[in-house]
């Protein structure tokens, strides 16, 4: 894991913009910015799982366990005078 380093911010048009040092460098040509707090976090695109690719990890059990679920009584609904 690389160490935090020192950078520049400086001005793209209207943009403030970062150098991102080679030893940080991301894959491909897109990434996923946001703010948490004072953080700006920064990711590549890639890392968002699709949804297709979520659900196939999901296998046949997406929790993990299996589980009973109770059984629920059918009641006849009451009555309503209008």
């Amino acid at each position: 894991m690389p160490q935090p380093r020192h950078v520049k911010l400086f001005r793209n048009n209207q943009n403030q913009a970062v150098r991102i040092p080679r030893d940080f460098e991301l894959p491909g040509g897109d990434a996923i910015m946001w703010k948490e707090g004072d953080r700006l976090i920064i990711e590549p695109a890639s890392a968002q799982p699709s949804l297709l690719a979520l659900l196939d990890s999901w296998k046949d059990d997406p929790l993990g366990e299996e589980e009973e679920f109770p059984e629920i009584e059918d009641a006849p609904a009451e009555p309503v005078e209008l």
